[in-house]
């Protein structure tokens, strides 16, 4: 029987496997690695604790996620195909490993934040670039 996503173990175990996937991938790779330059061990610890957040209501992230991808898509435009891409890898790393509860809801919340990620930077870039 596979575990949910319900315990900060769970959490770190899931993104350790999903990153690990994730940085080997020759799309998303260079997106984390060169244009956003994390430091994996840092970036692993933002994240956990936005996931812990989200699943099990922790308070102990307080940065603003949205304004760290708009950076990043001043540096080099992110595409809708590549949001895609990252849920695919993100649902995937789930269903392999984890079921129950918290693990459905991390799906649902993770395909709320592609969507909203492609609408509110890759549209609304677009958009903003067609108005001029």
């Amino acid at each position: 029987m596979k575990p949910d996503l319900d315990s900060r173990e769970q959490i770190a175990t899931f993104l350790q496997r999903f990153y690990d996937k994730l940085l080997q991938d020759p799309v998303l790779a260079p997106i984390f690695l060169e244009v956003a330059g994390i430091d994996i061990r840092v970036h692993l610890g933002h994240i956990q604790a936005y996931w812990e957040k989200l699943l099990l209501g922790e308070d102990n992230y307080q940065r603003h996620t949205m304004n760290i991808h708009r950076a990043l898509h001043g540096k080099r435009a992110l595409t809708e195909a590549e949001f895609d891409r990252w849920l695919d890898f993100y649902v995937s790393t789930v269903d392999e490993h984890f079921a129950g509860p918290h693990a459905e809801k991390a799906k649902r919340i993770a395909g709320h934040i592609a969507a909203n990620m492609k609408t509110r930077i890759v549209r609304n870039s677009f958009d903003t670039q067609c108005d001029h």
